[in-house]
């Protein structure tokens, strides 16, 4: 833990730890909770974190929470993804709330961050088919409609917890054409919009992400989210909260998945000693504590400076940690699984799951390749 946490902070990550440890503590809870890993999200948890009050303490006062800012979400996302909670709906809640927290209406922003402390839970609706990373190829058009509102048409997919979220952040055109950044605009859209049909996509990981089909729904005016046209520079306001929110998870996990590692190969005996005694694996053991270190170390000083200023952007740290430590996490579960042979393949084992929450880390949010290209961009490349 970073030794320049208050102690407010790390009275915090211990009461989180406890709560995950009551909660998941064991592989029997975890199944229960999850399905047996078929299910990222559980309500009923995530209802008892809103009801003690957590939820509301990891997020900064300036989204709306009781949080003293991002170094607070971090750790609560970091000590969460420790603990393996099965409370998937908080990232992209998270992310919402601070979307709407920085452009949305004062109703807006009462139904959305009250909703997010009290235990509600939120998506966002980008991607599509034909438009991944390359945000400014959207097709999905809202023209105008009834009463002054939004006609909208199209297909969303890879929306992640749109399957048990309350609204639905939704980036749509309503001007321009495929391929410009201008006439992009947020709406916020309750999940039981008539018009709208949340269709699940079956992955390794579960059920975690979501087709989303438009078919003249109906949206009034009070929907959007900030300005008509200018959803492109919403969302780049955004990046910083992003990155650092999935950048915390995927740290935490990382974690876990050495100490997982670490207690396998103190105790695994091969050849008449533990396996950890031999020199290939402390050496690999060395190497991923001295990364999963300097990610923690990324991590924090990434949110130093955006507590320090809230509204400044921070395209290269912010692409930085993401790229860094989802690498470094995907690595620390791959390793792990090696090191651990067959029984880091069987699904006896939690590494299987870790290796399967790692590997689609370095895709969502924002690719590595992405975040590679960004953060050479900001060198003037």
């Amino acid at each position: 833990m970073n030794l320049d946490l208050t102690d407010e902070q790390r009275a915090f990550a211990a009461a989180v730890d406890e709560f995950c440890r009551r909660e998941a503590g064991t592989r029997a809870q975890r199944d229960a909770l999850s399905g047996n890993g078929e299910h990222a999200h559980h309500q009923g948890t995530y209802q008892k974190l809103a009801d003690l009050g957590y939820l509301g303490a990891s997020i900064p006062e300036q989204y709306g929470g009781s949080g003293g800012g991002m170094v607070d979400t971090c750790l609560f996302q970091e000590r969460v993804g420790y603990g393996m909670l099965p409370i998937g709906g908080f990232t992209t809640s998270a992310i919402v709330a601070a979307a709407v927290q920085r452009s949305g209406s004062e109703a807006q922003k009462k139904t959305v961050l009250g909703g997010l402390t009290s235990g509600r839970t939120y998506s966002i609706a980008m991607s599509e088919p034909e438009a991944g990373s390359d945000v400014a190829a959207l097709a999905c058009r809202a023209e105008p409609g009834p009463d002054g509102g939004y006609l909208v048409n199209g297909q969303k997919t890879w929306c992640s917890n749109a399957h048990f979220a309350d609204a639905i952040l939704l980036v749509a055109r309503t001007g321009g054409i495929p391929g410009e950044h201008d006439g992009l605009t947020m709406f916020l859209v309750p999940t039981d919009t008539p018009g709208l049909r949340i269709s699940g996509i079956p992955t390794m990981g579960g059920k975690e992400v979501n087709d989303l089909y438009f078919t003249d729904c109906v949206l009034p005016a009070d929907t959007v989210v900030g300005v008509v046209g200018g959803g492109w520079w919403q969302l780049m306001a955004g990046l910083n909260v992003e990155r650092l929110i999935l950048a915390g998870l995927m740290l935490g996990t990382a974690q876990r998945a050495f100490d997982d590692t670490l207690g396998y190969i103190k105790q695994r005996k091969q050849f008449g000693r533990p396996i950890g005694s031999f020199q290939v694996l402390r050496h690999r053991i060395a190497d991923l504590a001295t990364e999963i270190e300097c990610c923690s170390l990324l991590v924090h000083r990434t949110a130093e400076l955006v507590d320090r200023d809230p509204a400044k952007v921070l395209p290269r740290e912010s692409s930085m940690v993401k790229l860094k430590v989802t690498e470094v996490a995907r690595e620390t579960a791959l390793a792990g699984m090696q090191m651990m042979g067959g029984y880091g393949y069987a699904t006896e084992y939690d590494m299987e799951r870790h290796v399967r929450a790692t590997l689609v880390s370095t895709i969502y949010g924002g690719t590595s390749e992405i975040q590679r290209d960004i953060i050479g961009k900001t060198y003037g490349l």
